[in-house]
């Protein structure tokens, strides 16, 4: 690659945090108008190195070419100044503002003392215009859907004029549709000019937008290549050094008697609105039952009937055969009910907690971990320490807060809480949301564990291969109701789609 075609060129880049190697003399380089991967497992360095380009780190070692010119990213000021923009994971937007309220923040065009709303919005439609984005500028933030949400950061950084732009595991919150609607806007962008560094785990991404590839593993490149000369086996496999399976190994179900029953249950979405009409559910010991269906259909307002954290209007909910419907998350808890969160960060972890605390945050009361009325610190590290040697949570330590670490070992933490309680019923939302191909191996691997020692396991994803390839007996939702209970061993993704979009109903012996 030529000079004067390289848009952004890292060198020898090196950063040290207490007890770590974050990026330990990294060189990679992208040319202009090219979309370039950034492909590592969870807490591989990807976000730190872009966190240096983008002016949020400072680097230990190393030098920032950008269009060849050495420069010196002091922090984001310095990196918009330089055309760089940076769409975070998390997004960093006022939830009560309006959608260009947000884009002009801190860069607000004045009319005389006052703000110029209207030369905003006009230059915010044309924007969203011209790279497909279809974002209505009067909208409050509050009131639109994540992936929308997604565009408004796109859109905050074209309005500062960014021809670089750091996507950081973009697809982590979107439904498919919204990943295929992200790509087609990825390819727009590059199109008029732009170029684009893509941090992710997602090998079907990758082959199906990237021009080019750089694997980091443990801080480390190794290896940059072109898209078209490689192949999601032999990326999967740098990135993780060694092989990867894509299938789930397990073996025939055994399925027993029901545990947890719903008979006729009704519930209210927040805004008073029916999401649960009259639905009936069966989950068995010895199985893992996935729940499909398009987003706001009623699944997340199952999960929380389940989970004690939405009441029921009507039917009722029987586990170990009494009722628990309306009872508390303790309550539901202490019956032996195990839950990983969708959102790990909200509803998983205290953050600021460290890995020792947030391992005993269902337990904490428990006389293991108390000496008299106070914790017993000593005892928790312990019980910490190994959890972390059985689920691989890589961590400089036990006293390490949970926000340090990368959403793989955040998520680990969880599963490893939660498998450790040893529930009858395990209940897991998206648990593999925004993980990369080695940790949601290890997870299906949880998962099946799980089932095979007789445990029930209630699976919830958007990604419908997850669910096919995970589950012994899938329930499709449709509008608040199950349309159909079916055997994804005599189904295929096509019928199941046809039953999520309400075109087709399956009649299966718990179907209602």
């Amino acid at each position: 690659m030529q000079q004067e075609h390289i848009a952004v060129e890292m060198l020898g880049i090196t950063k040290r945090f207490p007890g770590i190697v974050a990026n330990d003399s990294i060189s990679f380089k992208v040319g202009k108008g090219e979309i370039h991967a950034l492909l590592g497992e969870n807490g591989a360095g990807k976000s730190t190195l872009m966190n240096i380009l983008f002016g949020l780190y400072q680097p230990d070692e190393g030098e920032i070419r950008i269009n060849g010119r050495s420069v010196q990213i002091a922090d984001p000021k310095t990196a918009i100044e330089l055309g760089i923009g940076m769409i975070h994971q998390h997004f960093m937007l006022v939830e009560s503002y309006t959608v260009v309220q947000n884009i002009i923040l801190g860069t607000e065009p004045k009319k005389g003392l006052s703000i110029d709303y209207s030369r905003a919005e006009h230059k915010v439609r044309e924007l969203s215009e011209r790279y497909g984005l279809q974002v209505e500028p009067g909208q409050l933030i509050g009131d639109i859907s994540v992936g929308m949400q997604q565009r408004v950061e796109i859109l905050k950084t074209l309005y500062r004029g960014a021809d670089i732009l750091i996507f950081d595991e973009p697809t982590a919150v979107l439904t498919p549709q919204e990943i295929q609607d992200l790509m087609a806007i990825m390819k727009n962008m590059v199109n008029e000019g732009k170029t684009i560094i893509l941090i992710t785990h997602k090998l079907k991404e990758i082959m199906a937008v990237c021009d080019g590839v750089t694997i980091i593993r443990r801080g480390k490149v190794i290896d940059s290549v072109s898209v078209r000369e490689t192949s999601p086996d032999e990326l999967a496999s740098k990135m993780v050094g060694r092989q990867v399976s894509f299938a789930v190994d397990k073996k025939e179900a055994n399925p027993q008697e029901a545990i947890l029953k719903l008979h006729r249950v009704t519930a209210l979405d927040n805004r008073g609105i029916p999401a649960l009409k009259q639905l009936s559910l069966e989950l068995r010991r010895g199985e893992i039952l996935g729940i499909a269906g398009v987003e706001g259909n009623g699944q997340r307002e199952l999960i929380e009937v389940l989970t004690g954290l939405r009441r029921v209007q009507s039917g009722e909910i029987r586990l170990h055969g009494k009722p628990v419907h309306n009872a508390t998350p303790r309550q539901i808890a202490e019956s032996r009910v195990g839950y990983i969160p969708e959102d790990r960060q909200k509803r998983g972890l205290v953050l600021d907690f460290t890995v020792s605390e947030n391992s005993v945050l269902k337990s904490y009361y428990f006389p293991d971990f108390r000496r008299h009325t106070f914790l017993d610190y000593d005892k928790m590290s312990r019980h910490a320490n190994r959890l972390i040697r059985e689920f691989d949570i890589r961590t400089p330590s036990e006293h390490t807060p949970a926000r340090a670490l990368s959403g793989g070992n955040q998520q680990k933490i969880i599963i490893a809480r939660e498998v450790d309680g040893d529930p009858d019923v395990l209940i897991a939302t998206q648990p593999t949301r925004g993980l990369d191909v080695g940790a949601i191996e290890f997870i299906h691997k949880k998962l099946v564990e799980q089932r095979d020692k007789g445990k029930a396991v209630l699976l919830y994803s958007l990604e419908l291969d997850e669910i096919m390839n995970l589950s012994d007996r899938i329930a499709v939702m449709y509008e608040g109701t199950i349309v159909g209970i079916v055997d994804p061993r005599t189904t295929d993704e096509q019928q199941i789609g046809l039953m999520m979009s309400g075109s087709a109903v399956r009649q299966g012996e718990e179907s209602t």
